[in-house]
This record gives C-alpha cells, sequence and structure tokens, in this order.
C-alpha cells in the first residue's frame, strides 16, 4: 500500500511517469466520480451531459499523460452519450453538446501536458543546478581548505627563518593572523564576503569587549574589499595596543561608519590614552594605512590628538562581490 501511495505522490509531482494501472485507476475513478456528480447535477440541469466529465479529463491527462487523457476523454464522452439520467436533452441539441466536449476536452489535454512539459523542465533545470551549486560548494570548500593549508605553511617557513629576529616576526605574524581570520570570515559568508561589525569584532575582540564599542548598521563588504579593510583595522589596532588606548588602563576604542551613497566613511576615535610624543618616520603600517584604499578611491586622514588616535576612512563600496 505504502509502495502505490509513495507511486501517486511521484505521479502527481510529476517526478516520475507512474504505472499504466495505476493511470487507469486513477483515470476510472475520476470518471465514476463525474458520472456520479452527474447523476446529482441531473435533478436540477438534466442537459448537462458532457461537462461534469471535464475535471475527470483534466486531473488524468495531468496524473498520467496524453494516453490516459484521450482515453479518459473518450470514455467520458461515451458515458455521456449513452447513460441518461432524467429528462435526456434533445436528439438535435446531443451532437451539439458533444462536439463541444469534443474540442473543451482537446484543449484540457493539450493545457494539461503542456503544464507537464514545463513542470518537468522546470524540475530538470533545478535538478542541474541544485548539482552544480553541490559541486561548486565541494570546489570552494577544497579551495578554502587548501588557503588555509598554505597560510600555514607560509607562517611556519616565515617563523623558522626569522626566529632570529623577533621584532621583524611581531610584525608579520599579527598580519598573516588578521588575514586567516578574515579568511575564515568571508569563507562563512559562502566566498562572498563578510559584515562589517563582525570583520571588527574580529580584530578587536581579543582586547575585550568593555574596551570599545561599535556604532553603525550591518554592511556587507565585498571579499577583497573585507581583506584591505582587515589590515587596516589590525594596523590600527596593532598601534592601540603599542601606544594607544589599549595600551592605558582606561582607554576606550569607538568605530563608527556611515554610508552615503556608495560612498563609506569610518570613524575610529581613541580616547583616554598615553599623551602622543613625537611621531617618527612612516612606516609599513602608516604606508599601509595611506595606499590600502586607494583602488577603492578612498583616503585615510589620522590626526594625532592629544585625547588619542583619530582615524577616518573615507572609499567607495565596490559593487563587485567577487
Amino acid at each position: 500500500m505504502a509502495k502505490w501511495i509513495d507511486e501517486f505522490r511521484r505521479g502527481w509531482q510529476g517526478t516520475s511517469q507512474p504505472p499504466l494501472l495505476l493511470s487507469v485507476g486513477f483515470a476510472a475513478f475520476c470518471l465514476v466520480l463525474a458520472t456520479a456528480a452527474r447523476w446529482g447535477l441531473s435533478l436540477i440541469r438534466p442537459e448537462l451531459a458532457f461537462a461534469p466529465y471535464f475535471p475527470a479529463v483534466l486531473f488524468a491527462t495531468t496524473f498520467g499523460g496524453f494516453r490516459i487523457g484521450l482515453a479518459t476523454a473518450a470514455a467520458g464522452g461515451l458515458l455521456g452519450a449513452v447513460v441518461a439520467f432524467g429528462d435526456t436533452p434533445a436528439d438535435s441539441v446531443r451532437p451539439a453538446l458533444l462536439l463541444i466536449y469534443v474540442l473543451v476536452s482537446g484543449l484540457t489535454i493539450w493545457g494539461a501536458c503542456h503544464y507537464r512539459s514545463i513542470a518537468s523542465h522546470h524540475r530538470e533545470i533545478s535538478k542541474r543546478l541544485t548539482e552544480e551549486e553541490t559541486y561548486r560548494k565541494l570546489v570552494v570548500d577544497e579551495l578554502q581548505h587548501r588557503l588555509k593549508n598554505k597560510l600555514s605553511t607560509i607562517h611556519a617557513v616565515l617563523r623558522q627563518v626569522l626566529h632570529n629576529q623577533p621584532q621583524i616576526w611581531a610584525s608579520i605574524d599579527g598580519r598573516i593572523r588578521a588575514l586567516s581570520a578574515t579568511d575564515e570570515l568571508i569563507a562563512r559568508a559562502d566566498g562572498n564576503g563578510c559584515d562589517l561589525r563582525e570583520l571588527l569584532l574580529s580584530e578587536l575582540g581579543p582586547y575585550g569587549h568593555v574596551r570599545f564599542t561599535l556604532n553603525g548598521e550591518p554592511l556587507f563588504l565585498p571579499a577583497k574589499f573585507a581583506v584591505s579593510l582587515a589590515l587596516i583595522f589590525h594596523e590600527l589596532a596593532t598601534n592601540a595596543v603599542k601606544y594607544g588606548a589599549f595600551s592605558a588602563a582606561r582607554g576606550l576604542l569607538q568605530v563608527s561608519w556611515s554610508v552615503s551613497d556608495d560612498r563609506l566613511t569610518i570613524v575610529w576615535d581613541e580616547t583616554e590614552g598615553p599623551p602622543i610624543g613625537a611621531v617618527g618616520e612612516p612606516g609599513f603600517g602608516t604606508k599601509l594605512l595611506n595606499y590600502a584604499l586607494k583602488p577603492f578611491d578612498g583616503k585615510t586622514e589620522i590626526a594625532f590628538l592629544r585625547s588619542g588616535v583619530h582615524c577616518t576612512l573615507k572609499c567607495r563600496i565596490p559593487r563587485d562581490l567577487s
């Protein structure tokens, strides 16, 4: 019984062609219901000899296909012409009613078969897209796994080479870790990018959530743009730990952002940090801050105030998510 129910379900959904016996049985059931409905209608409208069989033709064709629909239409026409309930219509009217029944049944069969064809085509497309999406996700996961392994390998090699130069290694180590964390965030969004708040939390979280506040609406960043901002945030956070707000017990950081059209403005504002002394020659971090946003028609403005570092990032949000 369960097998027949499953066959009926798949046949009605059009996922497979139902067995001939099941199709014929369903068509016969529809004809029986139509004949019963015709008998009930004959008490009111005895001239409706063929109309009750239209739904039977529709359902039988939708379920069983073209041949079952034709057989059901022929059987309905025969029942309408032979079986009589109540006062039968005049012989002059019956041929006209039969002709109308044949024409409407033909259109019904054509429409149902056309629907089955379209539904089958859409199912094939959906199945192919699902298979392609599964394969693409598998490839992306494999590429992300290999990228993670390569970053780990590069990290290990550089650590081995620079073990006698701790200062250089400290500057490189943090940047590689920042890139790795950003890649993980981007991977969660299926490789398309990540949210700005999540990116900031990933970089600032280790310093304690009570030390900073984030103000801004949710904003999704394309992958390449997210990587550039991740490097910038890492440089600013590292500077805050060494010389700025995070190096003092009461130091605080506020990061806010806003979007106008396609322009993004991010404000990094440190307070209650130690007094800032003379600023030396720009190093790699300063150069990175000045040039990282150039590809996005952006610029970085840094001010060393008495209250702490105040940095404003302005750039265009790229539309390309690749």
